[in-house]
């Protein structure tokens, strides 16, 4: 099943990871002149840290992604800024049906269970942005067998 990912309310609280996203992505001066695009693999960069929230911009050229993973119990959003990103998620260690495209301007929020993976699976270069909170302190990696994911890694924070 695929669903096409739409413009989400904007009068979301502006302290939620979803509304921190929004507000930093309406500013383009904070992230335009940290764009960048690696060749090899996709690119990303912090933003901002406080307390609350970490918020990272990423590029992607086309057929970069990420692998599937989870966000070490933090509950994030992102917002695309540039470009087209498919997302497929993933529930208690089952792949789900579920290809969201998530076009320009998009933006999805997500809680402390989520796992995923995205894809630039597009011909052009895609941008976002993400935040998290808390600050992300773990990340664990998995591998997909037959639609069951098994975690094979888990990265800290000192890892990027």
């Amino acid at each position: 099943m695929t669903v096409i990912a739409r413009p989400t309310d904007p009068t979301t609280s502006t302290t939620s990871p979803l509304g921190t996203a929004r507000r930093l992505a309406a500013d383009d001066a904070l992230w335009r002149p940290h764009l960048d695009f690696d060749p090899v693999s996709r690119y990303y960069r912090r933003l901002l840290a406080d307390g609350a929230h970490e918020a990272w911009l990423l590029t992607w050229l086309p057929g970069q992604g990420t692998p599937w993973h989870d966000h070490g119990g933090s509950a994030g959003a992102f917002v695309v800024l540039q470009g087209v990103l498919v997302e497929r998620t993933a529930r208690h260690g089952l792949v789900r049906g579920i290809r969201r495209i998530h076009t320009r301007g998009a933006s999805h929020a997500f809680g402390p269970e989520y796992v995923h993976r995205v894809t630039n699976e597009g011909p052009d270069p895609a941008v976002s942005l993400h935040v998290y909170a808390p600050r992300l302190a773990s990340m664990t990696d998995y591998d997909e067998h037959d639609g069951i994911l098994e975690a094979v890694a888990t990265r800290t924070a000192e890892a990027w």
